[in-house]
């Protein structure tokens, strides 16, 4: 087949199979909406592999798919999974493949008997005798419990069918080890989301991602900024994607991907059976953060919900405390406000703190014993059994009204909270005595369409320490 090596290199999705909601049957316009939504940033498609929930699909279903894609992608290139636990099975998935015009086939090593290394290469040598296809090799250990060993991949890289392998291990050192061994003769693709800066750096020529169908264009210019040697600017971008890929990674298959499209307004339908797209493996909180990070992406907008931050005297904002203006001067309770960040990252907190024998001791107890409904105070903590002293509670001052909003405020506003206050106790603005003697409300108004997490970090604490140094006479 002449010189194989730089034959595979770019991006390509490992498109997820669309299944209609009622039948489960594929649907081939959604699919062919899929491709068009991921062509202009990509250098061709891969289809029916294990995103492409390959296991549940038929040989003819399987056919199918290559020839929507070959319809679809023009020029490019289209990559079928092929595999089978068997080697007939795959054989005739091959020739399937080489039938529908797919450019290359990619097959996974043989799965539950466990074959020994002799009978993995004979598996692979059979396919690539048999049928005159590139074929690439597919590792992914963490679905088949079993890694295709190095010495195997040594050997298949003399074939001159085999062009490539794609590791989806997320084990650099096999990575580097595959490339030591064969990379003069083979390429190797990144098929583990979370580590393909790493890869690249090191040598692949490429990936097939599960996420570059979610972002596509962000994997493109992670691909082409490393060629150019920018890796800085390559890391950033990673990093700003590297949650969503953390999940996409930790629920293999195409269950969180589907979760991710289907918000996007890209119709992909529900895993087929045993999987399910909600009450399984993938949990009310986890979708909320999948929500959460297109949303940071910019892959789907934030609903818009007009607010104002408390305005007026502040001793006369805690009146959902039960805490009149009069009480706190009665009482000599210690009021503290304070602003931080732009936009959506601005914050204001206001305070109040006093003696535990004070209405304000009364209204700390109220709060945990019949909190507000949508607005549930929590105890300040550092991390879990860490509590600050004063003891503190965190109050939103908005209904919490879906999970992404309330993780902003039992998330790092809390966090925030706790790191200014202790603090401001070592500085010696919050007096030695108060740890015992007082107790402290926190009113917190976070923006509806507040994200960054690291940003909202950033002023809340500010936002803290400017409160408590006002609340206890601190000049600013």
């Amino acid at each position: 087949m002449g010189i194989r090596l730089n034959w595979l290199h770019g991006i390509f999705p490992a498109l997820v199979t669309p299944f209609d909601p009622k039948t489960e049957e594929v649907d081939e316009e959604a699919y062919r909406r899929l491709i068009q939504h991921v062509l202009p940033y990509v250098d061709g498609v891969v289809t029916s592999g294990t995103t492409g929930e390959f296991p549940y699909l038929t040989r003819a279903e399987q056919r199918r798919l290559i020839e929507i894609a070959r319809e679809e992608v023009g020029e490019k290139r289209v990559i079928a999974g092929c595999g089978a636990s068997g080697t007939a099975q795959a054989l005739a998935l091959a020739r399937d493949a080489k039938d529908a015009g797919a450019d290359a086939i990619l097959v996974v090593t043989p799965y539950f008997l466990h074959p020994s290394d002799k009978e993995v290469y004979q598996h692979f040598y059979d396919i690539a005798t048999q049928v005159d296809i590139p074929l690439i090799l597919y590792n992914i250990p963490q679905v088949v419990d079993a890694v295709l060993p190095r010495n195997v991949v040594e050997d298949l890289a003399d074939l001159p069918n085999v062009v490539g392998l794609k590791d989806s291990s997320g084990d650099l050192t096999y990575t580097l080890e595959i490339l030591e061994y064969a990379g003069d003769r083979i390429d190797v693709l990144v098929g583990h989301d979370e580590v393909v800066i790493a890869a690249l750096a090191a040598g692949v020529s490429g990936m097939i991602l599960a996420s570059a169908q979610v972002y596509p264009e962000i994997w493109q210019e992670v691909y082409r900024l490393v060629r150019e040697g920018r890796l800085e600017e390559a890391r950033a971008l990673q990093r700003k994607v590297q949650k969503l890929s953390r999940i996409f990674c930790r629920h293999g298959g195409g269950v969180a991907v589907k979760a991710a499209l289907n918000m996007m307004g890209i119709p992909v339908g529900p895993p087929r059976r045993p999987l399910k797209s909600t009450g399984g493996a993938l949990i009310h909180e986890t979708r909320a953060e999948i929500q959460l990070e297109l949303e940071r992406l910019g892959k789907i907008p934030v609903a818009d919900e007009p607010f104002e931050y408390p305005s007026g005297p502040p001793e006369g904002r805690f009146g959902d405390l039960e805490l009149t203006p009069e009480d706190i001067r009665r009482y000599g309770l210690r009021v503290g406000t304070g602003t931080a960040g732009e936009g959506v990252n601005r914050v204001q907190l206001d305070l109040v703190a006093g003696r535990k024998e004070t209405p304000l001791g009364d209204a700390y107890a109220l709060q945990l014993t019949y909190p507000l409904h949508g607005r549930e105070a929590l105890t300040v903590i550092l991390e879990p059994g860490l509590t600050v002293r004063p003891s503190t509670l965190l109050l939103p001052t908005l209904p919490q009204k879906n999970l992404r909003q309330a993780n902003m405020i039992y998330g790092p506003t809390q966090l925030a909270v706790g790191r200014a206050i202790v603090d401001a106790l070592e500085a010696g603005i919050i007096p030695a005595s108060a740890v015992d003697e007082e107790v402290m409300i926190v009113l917190a108004t976070v923006h509806p369409k507040a994200l960054d997490r690291h940003a909202l970090y950033r002023s809340v604490y500010e936002a803290a320490h400017a409160a408590v140094a006002q609340a206890y006479g601190v000049p600013q």
